[in-house]
């Protein structure tokens, strides 16, 4: 490899650390998969807190009423 070569692909690996347009598309799906997993690893106690919720807010309701 020729030292222009070399400069070459110096310039081409800085350049590509500055083009950073593709980072938010991974960023997103690599969220989107671990909230994914983790409404799936921790689904029955979501679901026991969401149905205890809406047991308070009933009693709530009947009281009000």
């Amino acid at each position: 490899m020729s030292i222009r070569q070399f400069a070459a692909f110096g310039v081409k690996c800085r350049n590509r650390k500055r083009d950073d347009r593709g980072i938010s598309t991974i960023e997103i799906i690599l969220i989107l998969v671990v909230l994914i997993a983790l409404v799936l690893l921790f689904k029955k106690q979501i679901m026991g807190m969401v149905d205890t919720i809406f047991t308070q807010i009933n009693k709530s309701i009947k009281e009000v009423y």
